[in-house]
């Protein structure tokens, strides 16, 4: 039976990185998962993904305009718009539509692509009854593309009059398109951005926001001289509790340290060790003619050892925060 060995492996560590710059993201479908251009995305300090879903940030609250009819006073706000942080200024006296007969209209206070205040006047109800559903009789209306939705002016009546604070709404989610919401993780290995739930199809074409990112993909440099590496993965544990009758069990796992030893030209003025202690991505082919390998994501830690009588090495561990991912191309 042939034995297979890694006589013929590859280590790989990310010894630079390139800038993939600020731009939209693509929605998977279900309004939850977005991707990138590349994957994986790079964790080095100074190379930190950037992700910036368009929404309010801070300010932009809205209340009546005093003794003066169907306006509202918009204060000034900061916005995460087309992967820019934008400052936009207060806007006073800022007029709504009221409906034809006393019927629900609502007004959209939103922010445009340009960053101005701009209003978007929904359709008029049939009744006093405002629809939840965007873009109906009575509703919202959808938004342009590109714009952020700060919040709403709901009337039904028909006749002039001072806007109240009754109604005006802006709950995040509902009436108000922050950036921060929902909350998001970033996948790494995979170029992804997963939201914790599905942003609102609040936009014309009945699309969800816009979700930017900028990241740096690393670029791959072979360790020429290393051996014996250990990829980080998980390990599972059991332990028991004798009761009258049975055993209760209950498992556990941990995540151990990746490794690798290094051998060095001085210990002193070699690439890798430049890098120790930096957050890196590394790539271990067990057959460096062929495309299977294992990608993952750590610290770099070094021990450095200086025999007189062999070559000087280094014992290298990765200190991941998930296991080592396996990659068929």
């Amino acid at each position: 039976m042939k034995s297979n060995t890694a006589e013929n492996a590859k280590l790989q560590y990310e010894a630079a990185q390139t800038l993939v710059a600020m731009a939209v993201l693509t929605d998977s479908g279900d309004q939850t998962i977005f991707s990138g251009s590349a994957s994986p995305w790079s964790a080095k300090r100074g190379y930190e993904t950037k992700v910036r879903p368009n929404g309010l940030a801070t300010g932009g609250v809205i209340i009546p305009t005093s003794a003066q009819n169907d306006k509202v006073d918009i204060a000034a706000l900061t916005c995460n718009l087309a992967g820019v942080i934008t400052s936009v200024g207060a806007a006073a006296a800022t007029a709504v539509t009221r409906p034809a007969t006393n019927v629900s209209k609502v007004n959209s206070i939103t922010v445009d692509s340009t960053g101005a205040i701009a209003v978007i006047a929904g359709t008029d109800g049939t009744t006093q009854a405002f629809s939840e559903s965007r873009g109906v009789a009575g509703s919202a209306p959808l938004i342009p593309v590109g714009s952020i939705e700060v919040g709403q002016v709901r009337l039904i009546t028909s006749a002039p009059a001072v806007v109240v604070a009754t109604e005006i709404f802006q709950v995040p989610g509902t009436h108000q398109e922050r950036y921060d919401y929902p909350v998001w993780d970033e996948s790494l290995v995979d170029g992804k951005v997963t939201f914790a739930t599905a942003l609102p199809k609040i936009h014309t074409g009945v699309l969800p926001k816009k979700v930017y990112a900028e990241f740096y993909t690393p670029v791959f440099a072979d360790i020429d001289l290393a051996s014996d590496f250990v990829a980080p993965e998980n390990s599972h544990s059991v332990s028991s509790t004798q009761i009258y009758g049975k055993t209760l069990g209950k498992s556990s796992s941990s995540l151990g340290q990746g490794k690798f030893t290094a051998y060095l030209k001085d210990g002193v003025t070699d690439a890798l060790i430049s890098l120790k202690d930096a957050t890196l991505w590394f790539k271990f082919f067990p057959d460096r003619y062929l495309a299977p390998h294992l990608l993952t994501q750590g610290k770099l830690g070094v021990s450095r050892t200086f025999p007189a009588a062999d070559n000087m090495q280094a014992a290298c561990t990765i200190s991941a925060d998930t296991a080592a991912k396996e990659m068929a191309a």
